[in-house]
């Protein structure tokens, strides 16, 4: 639940604080125009200022580009796009710090509860696991809780177990699926609109001049371009995620199976 709020207050403040400065941007433009009378223009005398050295032209920033096309492609289909974004890049984020924290050097806990079942037997072997954070140590620890009831009961514990971690390790992943799905279509569909725009002023001014179809063309194009960038963005996060999981579960798979082999040789030295 802690998670779901931060990620909640995370995309709030990004979509709060990209809405201001569109708004704000819009705002001075309509009053930079609206305190600019037509009289007042007139009226003034018409100078000529010749330089001897041209001024150079300020290029406008990256930001300032992206804030640009973010308005011209409507911010009717371009809001859905970047709401999309952050949403799928929370939950990425959120999965990436969760299986960090899930990773566990399984070699040194094999050799602290080898230790343990060596010195103090199964129970000490289950406080070290139990003190061990991770999906591995879990799992170790329903498999020495069956112990008494053989090593057939701890490999089907284990295995048991391990279903239910691994469901919880690729948890979230469908978001970010839907996300990287949902962008594109999204973007495919300003195109549609854009282009059903552009043949609207085509029959409205009964031309096909290039003036005529460009605003509806540019909706189409620059909605589609964030559609595939989303997608592409995600994507990337989506693959990092799939190949962490997929690192992981090996290291479970292979620790659990080192894990019986030591269980088995502890219970032999038992019974000599």
């Amino acid at each position: 639940m802690k998670k779901l709020l931060v990620i909640l207050a995370f995309v709030g403040a990004m979509i709060s604080g990209t809405f201001t400065q569109v708004n704000a941007q819009d705002a001075d433009t309509t009053q930079t125009e609206a305190t600019t009378p037509v009289e007042e223009v007139a009226s003034e005398p018409i100078t000529t200022v010749i330089d001897d050295a041209p001024e150079a032209i300020e290029e406008p920033s990256f930001h300032q580009r992206i804030k640009e096309k973010f308005i011209e492609g409507d911010v009717t289909f371009m809001w859905p796009l970047l709401i999309c974004l952050i949403l799928g890049l929370s939950v990425a984020i959120e999965r990436i710090i969760t299986l960090n924290l899930a990773t566990t050097n399984t070699n040194k806990l094999l050799s602290q509860i080898e230790d343990a079942l060596a010195n103090g037997g199964v129970e000490a072997a289950k406080e070290v696991t139990k003190n061990t954070k991770g999906p591995v140590a879990s799992i170790f620890t329903q498999g020495l809780m069956r112990m008494s009831e053989g090593i057939d009961m701890v490999e089907k514990s284990i295995v048991s177990y391990g279903s239910v971690e691994m469901g919880r390790l690729e948890r979230g992943l469908i978001w970010v699926s839907l996300f990287i799905s949902l962008g594109p279509m999204l973007g495919f569909f300003g195109t549609v609109i854009g282009m059903v725009a552009a043949f609207d002023a085509i029959e409205a001014a009964g031309d096909i001049s290039p003036q005529v179809v460009a605003g509806g063309m540019k909706i189409a194009l620059i909605t589609t371009v964030g559609g595939l960038i989303v997608g592409m963005i995600l994507q990337v996060f989506y693959n990092y995620l799939v190949s962490k999981i997929d690192s992981l579960v090996n290291s479970m798979e292979d620790a659990s199976i080192t894990l019986v082999d030591i269980l088995v040789k502890h219970k032999l030295a038992g019974h000599k």
